[in-house]
């Protein structure tokens, strides 16, 4: 019988993970190091970038090293990880190349499937803990309610991820109330098997090419209820996990890429100080004053905004560890820390790019690569310069004017 037909509730606990075998059907293998798995994206981020996406068999890798059981209940045989732990490891993968990081980023996604039904979830992981959720919320859809469920037609974009997904969701409207009510204007969202929805490949961008956030669409599907939950609404899992934010854990997850393409930008920097003939045949990086000087600002940049988003996490992990709920101006600071760390790590690749010089432009270079990346991420909605106009709200005492934090 195959491993497929055999596997159990049993298994889900155990230190085996499901991944492809090359005949099409799952199989069992033992865990996979991530030193193991960076060392093999550092190998294959070109072809990923060539791809347009993180293939399949690089997302059973990731599951092998337990990425998409981080956030998975441990009720349900996840890891539940602290989110300090779990940002740790997006930022080593990110270092290797930030594409591979932003689809691992969605390793922290199930805590949005936390909101979900219990009897929902234990049915999404009946095939085991290692399952992984992508999404496409936005423009939201209308849905039309039917009988036990809704009929969903739509497309939808940035659905980072879900060539590899297993399952995925779409948003179908907003959720109605004043905004002071905790859902108001949180989007609704409908989850699907992946095999149940089109992927529209149009994933042509400057960056973050490799992360395959393709369009959606869907034409009359139907969902029953049960599969529907508000995003960033009440979890109804009671652990740990499930009382830390999920929308400030989201913003932190993509964050973390920024931190990593920031130590890569200044690790490659660093080893090109030593070069002894310049394209010009000027003096070595080593000899010039502007690049040392340089070189230790953009240290201590990096290192100041990477210390304050991890002191953020710890500390709202160690709020929840206390028995206390973490409160809106501790929120507050988790979305801050992230989004300035987004954009400090961006600002100190962009440095590193400048003292690099003329051969940082050619495409073999990886620091154009790390350029293109950043940027992106700092485009992310939940790391705009909206954050901070959100943040100085609460810390005068006016409301946001969006759903926050």
């Amino acid at each position: 019988m195959h491993a497929l037909q055999t596997a159990s509730a049993d298994v889900r606990g155990s230190d085996l993970r499901l991944i492809a075998g090359q005949d099409g059907y799952p199989e069992y293998a033992g865990p996979l190091s991530l030193d193991a798995l960076i060392s093999e994206v550092e190998r294959r981020r070109d072809d990923f970038d060539a791809l347009s996406h993180v293939p399949r068999d690089m997302v059973a890798k990731m599951k092998r090293a337990g990425i998409f059981r981080a956030s998975t209940p441990k009720r349900f045989g996840g890891d539940a990880l602290p989110p300090h732990q779990f940002l740790a490891m997006l930022e080593r993968i990110a270092i290797a190349d930030g594409s591979t990081a932003w689809v691992a980023a969605f390793g922290s996604a199930n805590t949005y499937l936390a909101s979900l039904p219990v009897e929902t979830q234990a049915k999404l992981y009946a095939g085991g803990p290692d399952q992984v959720f992508a999404g496409g919320l936005y423009p939201l859809q209308k849905a039309v309610r039917v009988p036990g469920g809704f009929k969903v037609s739509g497309q939808w974009r940035f659905a980072s991820g879900c060539k590899g997904a297993d399952w995925i969701g779409v948003g179908i409207g907003g959720t109605p109330g004043n905004s002071g009510e905790p859902n108001a204007g949180k989007p609704f969202t409908a989850v699907f098997p992946a095999s149940e929805v089109e992927i529209v490949e149009n994933w042509k961008v400057v960056g973050m090419q490799g992360t395959g956030s393709h369009d959606l669409r869907l034409k009359d599907k139907f969902v029953d209820e049960g599969w529907t939950f508000v995003r960033g609404g009440a979890a109804l899992i009671d652990e740990p996990l499930y009382h830390y934010p999920a929308v400030a854990y989201q913003a932190q997850v993509h964050a973390s890429v920024n931190i990593g393409l920031a130590r890569a930008a200044l690790d490659l920097l660093a080893g090109m100080s030593g070069v002894t003939q310049t394209t010009t045949g000027a003096p070595r990086l080593a000899d010039r004053a502007y690049y040392r000087s340089g070189l230790a600002q953009a240290e201590a940049r990096l290192r100041s905004a990477r210390a304050f988003f991890f002191e953020s996490a710890e500390a709202a992990w160690q709020t929840i560890l206390a028995g206390d709920p973490v409160a809106p101006a501790e929120a507050n600071i988790l979305r801050l820390s992230a989004t300035h760390a987004a954009h400090t790590c961006a600002d100190v690749v962009m440095e590193a790019y400048k003292m690099a010089g003329i051969g940082a432009i050619y495409q073999e270079s990886r620091m154009q690569r790390l350029v293109r990346d950043s940027i992106v991420v700092t485009q992310h909605a939940f790391l705009g310069e909206g954050t901070y106009d959100a943040s100085g709200a609460l810390f005068v005492g006016i409301a946001p004017v969006t759903p926050y934090p």
